[in-house]
């Protein structure tokens, strides 16, 4: 029995009890959170995974993006990465190649991490065809289905599956038009092969059979954002909300067939957008998990994209996203370093904490920072932090000649002097 029949049931699973102790809420509010949709949980039955739930009244988490291109197809990088995603307190992963051995690349990933693996099988389906045929537009709708199921069974446990892009998604992108063009690659292989094939989208066309692999398999089904805007002056246009709209329904349908879905949002979004996309979402929606995919708030900052998203991925947790994705300081530059995942995470996991200290009100860890800096209590400070590592090293790098301060005040501490006077 999967996770959202058990729930509906009124039965609590050890997966609901891991939650609800991770999260400190009770197992029934896990429960019903599953039955009604607005929680989900990714499992495998075929491997070991961490247990994440991703929701409603939950922290928010943070997914990590990693992969090969056509020019840097390493497999021992991408393994490197996926170790340093975890450490780096990531809460799920998304392998994403499109160069090299996909097949191997993923095993190898999968292999490498406890975390939950999420994947793109469109990537595979098209570049086989472009590999076997010439062009990503002969892709043929069966390789699709049979490569879904493939990656299932290799232990990725939940897919972004481009189902909102149909003929009136394109439409609407047609006619309004695009100051960033269309920088989705799922959404750029799916619109080409349609146009160029004249057939509707088979993820949409032929949704009842994708979801019946993905409940064979206990797939966490992520609806692929395939018309997001690349640009601040794109979003919230008319393709992205029609490709909501058709997520939106088919969301619906998915719970009702029993397989656990998340919703994903857009990309770059002025400040002033963000909370209108999150209400937007979570009301048309029913209230599923939303993924945002950043969001970058401006486009002037290659280079220091991971902090741009942290600011729009804040924001957007505190509205009540549900599920980031990390951007690395190489977004729109070139493939990412081991180095720069870390960064990626450490900035989203940072967002992400600020947004629950509005949405969920938790303000424990900051609180007990300020403590811990009152007294002075460095070895306190270092284990509250979201990365001791980094914080002790670069204490480490400047010692004062007072072991109770630090290199900024020294002599002149502030809390040093009135501790004298006051006990607080």
């Amino acid at each position: 029995m999967n996770l959202i029949a058990s729930a509906k049931r009124g039965i609590v699973t050890e997966e609901m009890k891991t939650v609800a102790r991770q999260e400190g809420v009770t197992e029934d509010f896990v429960r019903r959170g599953i039955a009604e949709g607005h929680i989900v949980i990714p499992i495998s039955p075929y491997r070991e995974v961490k247990i994440c739930g991703i929701g409603e009244g939950l922290h928010t988490k943070v997914n990590a993006s990693i992969g090969t291109s056509t020019d840097i197809a390493d497999i021992e990088m991408e393994v490197k990465k996926a170790r340093m995603a975890e450490r780096a307190g990531a809460d799920t992963l998304m392998e994403l190649s499109t160069g090299g051995d996909l097949v191997e690349i993923r095993k190898r990933v999968v292999e490498a991490t406890a975390l939950s693996v999420g994947s793109v099988p469109l990537y595979q389906a098209f570049i086989e065809a472009a590999r076997k045929d010439g062009a990503v537009v002969h892709m043929r709708e069966d390789d699709l289905f049979r490569i879904t199921a493939e990656q299932a069974k290799a232990g990725t446990n939940f897919m972004a599956i481009h189902t909102g892009i149909n003929f009136v998604t394109l439409d609407r992108l047609k006619n309004q038009g695009r100051h960033g063009g269309l920088v989705s690659r799922g959404g750029a292989f799916m619109t080409a092969w349609m146009l160029h094939n004249q057939k509707e989208n088979p993820l949409y066309s032929e949704f009842e059979y994708l979801l019946e692999i993905m409940k064979e398999h206990e797939v966490t089904l992520s609806m692929g954002n395939g018309m997001r805007a690349g640009a601040v002056h794109d979003a919230t246009d008319r393709a992205q909300i029609q490709e909501l709209l058709i997520n939106a329904e088919l969301a619906d349908r998915s719970h009702a067939a029993g397989v656990q879905t998340i919703v994903e949002g857009p990309g770059h979004i002025p400040i002033d957008e963000i909370e209108a996309n999150v209400i937007l979402q979570k009301r048309v929606t029913n209230g599923k998990p939303f993924y945002m995919l950043g969001p970058l708030v401006t486009d002037i900052a290659p280079g220091y994209d991971d902090r741009v998203a942290a600011i729009g991925a804040a924001l957007s947790s505190s509205y009540g996203a549900d599920f980031i994705c990390y951007v690395t300081p190489s977004e729109h530059l070139a493939l990412p370093t081991p180095e720069e995942v870390f960064e990626g995470v450490i900035s989203s996991r940072i967002a992400a904490h600020v947004g629950d200290m509005v949405k969920l009100g938790k303000r424990e860890a900051d609180q007990e920072m300020g403590h811990a800096r009152r007294d002075l209590d460095w070895e306190r400070q270092f284990a509250v932090a979201i990365n001791p590592e980094r914080a002790r090293a670069i204490r480490k790098e400047r010692m004062p000649a007072d072991a109770d301060t630090c290199t900024m005040c020294g002599d002149y501490c502030a809390l040093k002097i009135v501790n004298r006077y006051f006990k607080f």
